[in-house]
């Protein structure tokens, strides 16, 4: 008796994550990590692959991205814990190996997407002021990883304050640069793609990267251990993020290549203050700052990401027990933190941005196409019970999210070979 007593005692002794999280909050970190540093970083590149056709290529991202994101909503009201595409999977494979190893997958997305946005800062402040790249890296990853570990409230606070920052940003571009919308009478010939096969091979290089500046919103699931009524938030605020998201891309993408020669927009490390160059220094080094701020708002999202997921596996056995520890103080993994931001900084060496963007868009494809895959197994399983509804038309919806991105990824894979 005493000694269940005491083993009762050591349970109750544990720390857990904190639910603090509301539904604006949540939307709000949703549409943080999605537009991030991702768009402000990379609205350039895509349209030197896409040209004009830039808004087709952000629109065919958000398609793809869409179907995986329903999936999302669905198993996150099934399973609302952290990480939580491994316990996804683990319920419809029941395999623990298999579950692991899609959590360090995903933990693989966070730590290369950081990466990806640390270099994108670095770079940003390069516009500005000469900094060496290692100097730079350390500082903005220490940054990250202090922010992440302080607490989830005070992060995620901060991460919405940048939030509505990079979003006026973007709005200042449309209200400065806007007129040429007026344009569109007469220029819309040049966003509508023809049927050749260079056009559209463009636009999917352009789209593959350009589904970078959406990822984000899958790491919404994995705080579902600190959101109030998660089963109720989870689902209302993924779809709030994505759609208000695509909307502000495609009329600033527009925007841009109606105002900016293709040329000018894919040489530039900050894209979005190119577009508005010509209203004066004082809006180039505004836009110029809240582009690093976009970039501290994303990375700082994955590492707290990654480091969730981290946790969520030491938990279930599919990580090192120690990576499952709570600090007492600030309510955080710091431990799992600490590792994460390590990570980020060798990554961030390692590469240079445009192969770390397209290397996250290829490993959060395989993740959506497995997510999609367990929402399938999980519907078929649940028809055949007695207590499971019949298939019903929307249990296509991760059929077409599956096939997507598999398509995705073969369409890249041709294209590099």
């Amino acid at each position: 008796m005493d000694q269940e007593n005491a083993r009762t005692r050591s349970q109750a002794k544990v720390t857990t994550l904190k639910r603090t999280l509301s539904l604006p909050l949540l939307t709000l970190y949703g549409v943080g990590t999605i537009i991030g540093g991702g768009f402000y970083a990379l609205v350039g590149k895509v349209a030197a692959e896409a040209g004009t056709y830039a808004p087709a290529s952000f629109l065919l991202a958000a398609t793809i991205a869409l179907f995986s994101a329903l999936s999302y909503s669905s198993l996150a009201v099934r399973y609302p814990v952290s990480a939580g595409e491994a316990e996804y999977v683990r319920a419809a494979f029941r395999r623990q190996g298999f579950s692991a190893f899609v959590g360090w997958l995903v933990i693989a997305t966070g730590l290369v997407s950081a990466a990806t946005l640390s270099r994108a800062i670095v770079g940003f402040i390069g516009d500005f002021v000469s900094i060496p790249l290692v100097l730079g890296l350390a500082l903005t990853v220490g940054l990250l990883g202090g922010i992440a570990a302080w607490g989830i409230a005070e992060s995620v606070w901060l991460s919405v304050a940048i939030t509505l920052i990079e979003v006026g940003g973007l709005i200042l571009v449309v209200g400065l640069e806007g007129d040429v919308l007026g344009d569109l009478p007469t220029r819309w010939l040049e966003l509508v793609p023809d049927l050749r096969i260079e056009t559209w091979q463009g636009i999917g290089l352009g789209g593959f990267l350009a589904f970078y500046a959406f990822v984000g919103f899958e790491d919404m699931v994995n705080v579902a251990e600190e959101v109030r009524d998660p089963t109720r938030t989870l689902p209302i605020a993924i779809g709030l993020a994505l759609v208000s998201t695509t909307a502000l891309y495609l009329l600033v993408t527009t925007v841009a290549v109606l105002a900016v020669p293709v040329g000018e927009l894919a040489t530039s490390d900050t894209p979005v203050a190119r577009i508005v160059a010509d209203h004066g220094p004082r809006v180039i080094r505004a836009m110029g700052f809240i582009s690093v701020l976009a970039g501290v708002n994303g990375a700082l999202i994955q590492v707290i990401m990654a480091a969730r997921v981290a946790y969520g596996l030491a938990a279930r056995g599919g990580a090192p027990r120690w990576l499952g520890h709570v600090n007492g103080f600030t309510r955080t993994p710091v431990r799992a933190t600490a590792l994460m931001t390590i990570l980020v900084f060798v990554l961030a060496l390692w590469w240079p941005l445009g192969t770390l963007a397209k290397l996250t868009s290829a490993i959060i494809l395989v993740v959506f196409a497995l997510v999609n895959l367990t929402l399938i197994v999980i519907r078929l399983r649940e028809a055949r019970s007695d207590l499971g509804p019949a298939l019903r038309t929307r249990d296509v919806l991760p059929v077409i999210g599956l096939v997507a991105c598999i398509a995705f990824l073969l369409f890249q894979a041709a294209a590099i070979c």
